[in-house]
């Protein structure tokens, strides 16, 4: 609204302090804070009044419609991926009962079943490899200690 910085109101309260006095400073202000909430409070009552007579007219839903269309017009590729995205959901949603949802929850199945088994291999293998270590790591510990007959 007022384009006033800290130096602005600053230079503002000195001449205020100047002109009005310091004794009735605090009696200004309260009028202007008082002053100013009257015209915030009528600035919310005006547009709490706009916002319902743009709905009973029926405004609020022309404007929404005109946010759409010009939303996409400046990003006609993110409308376009919206369309996608509803017409991909519509795909997703299907009735268990049918056919083709009876067959989704099979692959559902079949896919847990697989990785199951991908997971079960590779701790196996991971398993086998630890025990190859330690058997290796055996055998090198053992050739690396001289024995105990050669010592004496």
């Amino acid at each position: 609204m007022f384009d006033l910085g800290w130096t602005e109101l600053l230079v503002i309260g000195i001449v205020a302090l100047i002109v009005v006095g310091p004794k009735d400073l605090p009696i200004l202000f309260r009028k202007v804070g008082q002053l100013v909430g009257k015209a915030k409070g009528m600035a919310r009552e005006f547009s709490s009044a706009m916002n319902d007579a743009a709905d009973d007219s029926g405004m609020r839903e022309m404007s929404t419609s005109i946010n759409k269309s010009l939303k996409a017009a400046t990003n006609p590729v993110g409308t376009a991926m919206d369309g996608v995205k509803t017409a991909a959901k519509s795909l997703t949603d299907l009735d268990p009962e049918s056919e083709t949802g009876k067959l989704s929850a099979e692959r559902a199945a079949n896919a847990k079943k697989i990785q199951a088994a991908g997971a079960r291999a590779a701790a196996e293998r991971k398993q086998r490899e630890a025990a190859e270590a330690m058997a290796k790591a055996e055998e090198l510990e053992a050739a690396a200690t001289p024995p105990a007959a050669e010592k004496e």
